[in-house]
């Protein structure tokens, strides 16, 4: 059977190698989205210093800001990231839990062959 599909070892490596990447996209998507909101108020702010004083006017002016669209743009990315990391790290669990499931069946084919 292929090494790369049965090393738990490796798996486990790579979780361990890539947890820090994990939690600091997921930090970075929290952060972005947190942000958006701050991004928003200000740009709100903004427009209510141009003569936008109904706050549904404000928030058209918000969202149509070229500023918002490119934080939604970043926001977009680091969930990408995040998700990327997230299946891969899931995938090296799932490759540990073959590999446990094959141990399984190998003892018991070992008994049974005895």
């Amino acid at each position: 059977m292929n090494e790369r599909l049965t090393d738990p070892n490796q798996a486990i490596d790579y979780i361990i190698a890539n947890s820090k990447l994990y939690a600091k996209a997921r930090a970075d998507r929290i952060y972005m989205e947190e942000l958006r909101k701050t991004i928003k108020a200000e740009l709100c702010k903004t427009a209510l210093h141009h003569g936008f004083e109904a706050v549904n006017a404000q928030e058209r002016e918000a969202y149509s800001d070229p500023n918002y669209r490119a934080h939604l743009l970043a926001i977009k990315q680091a969930v990408e990231a995040e998700e990327q990391l997230r299946w891969m790290l899931i995938a090296a669990q799932a490759r540990i839990d073959v590999w446990r499931s094959i141990e399984a069946s190998n003892r018991v084919q070992d008994k049974v062959t005895m």
